[in-house]
């Protein structure tokens, strides 16, 4: 049980810092979501978005943050 206790700490800790880089330091990511591969159609009375390659950018750093954190630990 303690063990289960420490991943729910840590995994808080993750989304504060997260929510700590988004908040100071949002504006330097205007570029995330216009990257080429992210589909954008806009019409008069329709908007679509789909980030695929931002998706896929999110997914890959994620997977690296999740190896690294199981090698340590």
């Amino acid at each position: 049980m303690p063990s289960t206790g420490k991943a729910i700490v840590l995994i808080g800790v993750i989304i504060i810092v997260i929510g700590l880089v988004v908040w100071l330091a949002g504006d330097k990511f205007s570029w995330f979501g216009q990257l080429p591969g992210d589909i954008r159609v806009e019409r008069k009375n329709f908007r679509f978005f789909a980030p695929i390659t931002s998706m896929i950018l999110i997914s890959v750093l994620l997977s690296l943050l999740l190896w690294v954190i199981r090698r340590i630990f």
